[in-house]
């Protein structure tokens, strides 16, 4: 199985920019599609951004297109969500998610994930 771990969540102006990343332990990422979603208090858990197992292909939410990016690193074994341009708006806690044997664009259109981490709390004020 796999144990996920989100880091870098904290408070920061808007404007401002923040790193996440998901460490996973136990099995290998190489056969899963990743992916970044966030609540709100009060709000539902949404979709915010999806890789490939190769990492070569990702999906973005509409309302974070052009100011984050996701990624995977060479060995596979972490995801990162570097967040640039950030607005109140964006303050939820946010999530990565494993989805074995899915396409990105799966888990960009609602697949069920196999395995979530506990996440991490990003606050950003006016």
């Amino acid at each position: 199985q796999v144990q996920l771990g989100e880091s870098g969540g904290g408070a920061v102006q808007a404007g401002g920019s923040l790193r996440l990343a998901c460490a996973g332990s136990g099995r290998s990422f190489s056969n899963y599609a990743m992916g970044w979603f966030r609540q709100a208090p009060g709000n539902e858990r949404e979709f915010v951004a999806s890789i490939s197992v190769n990492g070569a292909i990702t999906y973005y939410a509409d309302f974070v297109k052009g100011r984050f990016t996701m990624s995977r690193d060479k060995a596979k074994d972490t995801v990162f969500l570097q967040m640039n341009l950030l607005k109140p708006e964006d303050t939820a806690i946010y999530y990565c998610a494993a989805a074995w044997g899915k396409s990105s664009a799966a888990v960009a259109k609602g697949v069920g994930m196999d395995y979530w981490g506990k996440g991490t709390l990003v606050t950003v004020y006016s």
